[in-house]
């Protein structure tokens, strides 16, 4: 296993994790822009297959097409999870936009790192009793936003369909960590945004989409843009060089600085409110994200663990990736 060297004094970390903070979390309104006036699941199924073709490209010419070629069970899991975190996490997101406001989908996906605390105490693995009050902290916010959908910011429909969402993400997150995957991180991730982009295409037909070019507006073309070239690929490439170039529990900050920025950019941009149903609830979930996220920084003194092998995504379990 591989140990990296970290160093946050480096000047390229303080421009990578901006760029984590800010594009990851306008994502959200990108995906609003986008499912304005083009369907959900297919538009999410040509964001990830073209920027899996990208990466694939660019794999190919900088380290050579041998990078592209690993074992098929390897290949397997990885498209296992490209299909939790992408078809059932991402293509959700879209599909909840439609019911709800950015800011209140993104709230609502920063409970991933709460799940995952769940699911290591069904396997066995106790948290520390700090870990269990932020996880218990962040699910009275998250009960909250449910219960009042956000102080009426959207309908039943969306909240349910953005929680569905962050469980598969979550499952998907979990087990990345616990499968055989392409040794390869950039090479995982390729194969997990070619299956998942495939499957969104597939269930987006099924479900009767239609994509319509004469009644796609510009502000949808241009999000799509934004999402595939710095959603999929710049903020992505950031975020692995950050795994290897600095501590986990600053690159882990982004889990919940990630909803705020989403919150105030839907204001800004969307025209949506911030009602005091979903600030009061934001903010109990972000402070029990962040109980969690600092407690697990705490109790893990070692260096910090390679990430499981062809994921965007650490190994540690409170910190993972969110859809986007």
């Amino acid at each position: 296993m591989t140990t990296y060297t970290h160093d946050s004094r480096s000047p390229l970390v303080w421009v990578a994790l901006p760029i984590v903070y800010v594009v990851w979390g306008s994502t959200y309104l990108g995906i609003h822009f986008v499912v304005d006036t083009m369907p959900p699941m297919i538009s999410a199924g040509i964001r990830f297959l073209t920027a899996a073709v990208v990466l694939a490209a660019v794999l190919a010419i900088v380290r050579g097409p041998s990078v592209l070629r690993v074992p098929w069970r390897r290949l397997g899991t990885a498209a296992l999870v490209g299909l939790l975190l992408l078809t059932g996490g991402n293509g959700m997101v879209g599909v909840a936009e439609q019911h709800i406001s950015s800011g209140l989908t993104a709230l609502l996906v920063a409970s991933v790192p709460l799940w995952l605390v769940v699911f290591r105490w069904c396997t066995g693995d106790r948290p520390a009793a700090a870990t269990v009050g932020g996880v218990l902290v962040g699910f009275g916010g998250l009960a909250l936003l449910t219960l009042t959908r956000g102080g009426g910011s959207g309908d039943a429909t969306g909240v349910v369909v953005v929680l569905f969402g962050s469980l598969s993400w979550a499952v998907g997150s979990f087990l990345s960590s616990r499968l055989a995957m392409p040794e390869n991180p950039f090479t995982a991730s390729m194969y997990e945004m070619a299956a998942g982009g495939l499957a969104l295409l597939v269930a987006g037909f099924g479900r009767g989409e239609r994509l319509h070019l004469g009644e796609v507006s510009q502000a949808s073309w241009l999000g799509l843009a934004y999402l595939i070239v710095f959603g999929s690929l710049v903020a992505f490439t950031s975020y692995v060089w950050l795994l290897g170039n600095a501590p986990i529990s600053l690159v882990g900050t982004y889990a919940y600085v990630n909803p705020g920025v989403a919150v105030l950019l839907g204001v800004a941009f969307a025209g949506e409110h911030a009602t005091w149903t979903i600030l009061a609830g934001g903010l109990i979930i972000i402070v029990g994200v962040g109980l969690v996220v600092s407690t697990e920084r705490r109790s893990r003194t070692g260096p910090s663990p390679e990430p499981a092998a062809g994921d965007e995504r650490t190994t540690e379990p409170a910190v993972q990736d969110l859809p986007r």
